[in-house]
Order: structure tokens, then sequence, then C-alpha cells
């Protein structure tokens, strides 16, 4: 569920001021903390605070009057950036999906339909949310959610996973084995 700038908006502030890359503003113009990550945070502060131009969108962005600095790398109790989002929301779904019934009821398939509509409508990062409602309306309906069964809606959720994956330069993984990753662990024991 992860977005840049350059997929879904400016990275310019409304004063013209340029922002490093993957910092996503928000619809209100400032940057959207939620929908960025850590890394480009930093940088954006970074930017701000030798160069002065930034300083007030920063500064708007983080609701104070000075730059805070960065945290640490290994501080956990910040406010998650747009990964570490995007890694925890895949691992509930992942767990979702490896949990859905193995053969779905019709009531179960209308919850998981809403469910997911309202996921893609609430999730925190705006971005992220706008472009997974889009591929899952792509017009040609071949991302619609497939929820008869447990098969066959985790072969969706990793292939919803790897359209990100790909959109981000990540690593795609091997349908084959979502059950294996999520459900049953590892056949070769190092879930156990």
């Amino acid at each position: 569920m992860n977005a840049t700038a350059g997929s879904s908006g400016s990275n310019t502030l409304s004063d013209g001021q340029k922002l490093p890359p993957g910092v996503v503003l928000d619809k209100d113009g400032k940057p959207c903390r939620t929908c960025t990550s850590a890394a480009s945070w930093r940088a954006m502060l970074k930017q701000a605070s030798s160069s002065g131009g930034i300083a007030a969108g920063a500064a708007a962005a983080t609701s104070t009057t000075s730059i805070p600095p960065p945290p640490p790398p290994t501080q956990t109790d910040c406010p998650p950036d747009v990964e570490e989002l995007g890694r925890s929301t895949w691992t509930f779904l992942h767990t979702l999906t490896a949990t859905y019934p193995t053969t779905a009821s019709t009531e179960k398939q209308t919850q998981m339909r809403s469910f997911l509509g309202l996921f893609s409508n609430l999730y925190p990062c705006w971005a992220c949310a706008e472009d997974f409602r889009n591929w899952m309306a792509d017009p040609s309906g071949k991302n619609e959610p497939r929820l008869s069964s447990r098969a066959e809606f985790g072969q969706w959720m990793c292939e919803a996973h790897n359209a990100v994956n790909r959109k981000l330069g990540k690593k795609e993984f091997d349908c084959r084995f979502w059950e294996e990753r999520w459900r049953t662990g590892w056949k070769d024991g190092r879930c156990d």
C-alpha cells in the first residue's frame, strides 16, 4: 500500500519549493507523514534546515514552530511512516486471507467485499488507498476481489501485493507459496 509523490501528485509545495523524492503531499498541500517514508521525511527536514526554504511547509506538517531533529532509526514510538504502515497492513491483510473460510458463504463474501471497499476508502495513506481502489476497479475486471474460497482470496491478495511491489520496484513474491508464508508455515520447519 505504498505510493510516491510522482504517482499521486506534485512534489512541490504551494510556494514552489521542491521536495525530496518520496515526499507525498496531503490533500491540503502539506507533506503527508503517513504517506511518506521516514527516510524521505528526514531528507525533507534536513533540506528545510539547511536551506530554510521548505521550513514553513515542514513546520506546518509537523505542527510545530521549529523543525524537530529526525528520530534515531531504531526509535519505535513515533508515528509510522508509509513503509512501516505498509508492512503492518500487508501482514494484517495476508493473515486475514489465511484465516478466511476454506469455502466462503455468500454472507462472508459480502462482508469481505464490504471490508475491502471500506478499507480502500479509510486507509491512512490517502495516495496508497487511491492506488488500491484504482487497482481493484481495473476496467477489465481482472482485479476484482475473488472471495469464494481461502485459496482464491489468498491468490488475489498476493497478486494485489505484487502489483504494489512492481510499482515500487520491489521483488515480487511467488504466489504459489502464499499459504506457506501466511498460514501453514514453511515446509522446511523454520516456523515450528
